[in-house]
């Protein structure tokens, strides 16, 4: 490996089922070294993690780095959003983390919604409309519920922010994570007393919201990390902030991003409002704003398909009047908290491979419904389409959302768009440069465009009116007897 041509900074991507770090170096944005480990989630009705795994798993990357990890001046952490942290007096959580797929808080996020004046003023207060995704709906579950643990709750922290802390020993979030947990209003950037009150949180328990470029702290001489002691910890941020500083994101660009669940957003100028809850109204991590429209389902979902059909991820067939909604653990886009998945149509002359593209334009519509709700109303329809996440590498995802949005698809070379995000925002600290700025310098959206193709408006109708004609079946709650 060649010599750095500038200083070396750490990126890390904490996500759902692994954590990855990147050396990077600050100059040119290559990366120097790499490494990952895996973590666990529940299965059943909830879906809980062990914050120490994330720990865990973040040494063992960073071990993986080998000396340039020792090297780097500056790290960020990237995670996943919405997570529920709890921790005691002495920074130990007092139970699994509830994560952003954990559903079980639906009833409390309609609660919470009725209490405090509806989705307009809701939409008005914090920018979106909370699901049970939302980390406040997550706290007022825990009260209900688990009301013990809510009593020797000490400290409150998203993921991002746990691991943040066990680096510096300061409870720090940013404005990006912060502003997808229902309790921190986006008109005012500051936590919402009222919301806070109503679920009985004290604001007391929550991290310090650290500005955009400032220093949230230094590494400690307390662990066993590689890093010196005194290298520049950065505030961090969500996951989607994450990958639109990654991309080097300029208002108008969409990007829709294929994980384990997918998302499709773009920076805007314009603080978002939105309602109907489809939207929601993000901050970024570096000043504006980040429309976003999230599914539950994406990647995992088509691939436990696959597995069912007994095919490979990339089998599919064209398709006939198959309609697949791949909603296995509930939906957030559309908010169907109790759904499961539906197959309608199904013929005798229907092959494996037609279900399985079935999967992909079920769980893709959801995503393109959304995205002129997430577009700022001048931006340019003909700007490509950012293609990115895991499942951005394969061809039947490249294919499904070209040909369901009508329009120009890029797919970035730069992978771990997250990790590489976080480098950014660490070298921002050291430069004094937006990090969006440093990521444009380091070139990471270069990637080949896919041309536009005439819309499939007949699957996309289609989708709708099987949506529309099961939203009794979608919306009943599971028996649990």
């Amino acid at each position: 490996m060649s010599a750095a041509e500038g200083p070396l900074v750490v990126g890390v991507d904490s996500s759902t089922q692994s954590t990855k770090a990147l050396v990077v170096d600050a100059s040119t944005g290559r990366v120097m070294a790499s490494g990952q480990a895996p973590h666990t989630v529940s299965s059943g009705a909830g879906r809980e993690s062990d914050p120490r795994q994330w720990w865990d798993a973040l040494c063992e990357a960073l071990r993986q780095c080998g000396e340039a990890a020792h090297e780097a001046t500056a790290v960020s952490i990237g995670g996943q959003q919405h997570g529920l942290v709890a921790l005691d007096a002495q920074g130990d959580p007092v139970r699994p983390a509830l994560l952003w797929n954990d559903v079980r808080s639906a009833p409390q996020a309609r609660r919470l919604v009725e209490e405090l004046g509806g989705p307009k003023a809701w939409a008005e207060r914090t920018g979106s409309v909370p699901g049970p995704s939302f980390t406040v709906t997550k706290w007022a579950w825990l009260a209900e519920n688990e009301p013990e643990t809510v009593r020797t709750t000490a400290a409150v922290r998203l993921p991002h922010d746990y691991l943040t802390e066990r680096l510096t020993g300061q409870g720090t979030t940013d404005r990006g994570d912060a502003s997808g947990t229902g309790w921190w209003a986006s008109a005012t950037e500051s936590y919402d007393q009222e919301t806070l009150a109503r679920v009985g949180l004290d604001p007391a328990l929550l991290p310090r919201v650290v500005r955009p470029g400032e220093v949230a702290g230094t590494v400690r001489d307390t662990h066993d990390l590689p890093f010196s002691k005194g290298t520049l910890v950065a505030p961090g941020t969500g996951d989607n902030a994450a990958a639109a500083l990654g991309l080097g994101l300029r208002p108008g660009t969409p990007v829709l991003s294929l994980g384990t669940s997918g998302t499709v957003y773009a920076v805007s100028r314009r603080r978002p409002a939105d309602p109907t809850g489809t939207v929601a109204g993000f901050a970024d991590a570096h000043g504006d704003w980040l429309p976003l429209a999230c599914t539950l389902n994406c990647t995992l979902a088509v691939d436990r398909i696959a597995a069912l059909l007994g095919l490979d991820r990339e089998a599919v067939e064209p398709g006939t009047g198959a309609t697949l909604l791949p909603y296995l653990d509930g939906e957030r886009t559309p908010d169907l908290p109790h759904a499961s998945g539906l197959l309608h149509g199904l013929r005798h002359d229907t092959t494996a491979g037609q279900l399985l593209q079935a999967a992909y334009d079920g769980a893709v519509h959801s995503l393109l419904g959304a995205l002129d709700l997430v577009l700022d109303t001048d931006a340019d329809r003909t700007t490509p389409l950012l293609l990115i996440g895991g499942g951005a590498k394969g061809r039947a995802w490249q294919e499904t959302v070209r040909r369901l949005s009508g329009r120009p698809v890029q797919i970035p070379e730069a992978r771990e768009l997250v990790a590489l995000g976080a480098a950014a925002q660490a070298a921002g600290l050291l430069t004094g440069e937006d990090p969006a700025a440093v990521a444009r310098r380091w070139d990471t959206a270069r990637g080949p465009v896919l041309g536009a193709v005439e819309r499939d408006e007949s699957t996309l109708t289609r989708i709708a009116g099987v949506l529309s004609d099961a939203a009794p079946l979608l919306e009943r709650e599971p028996d649990r007897r």
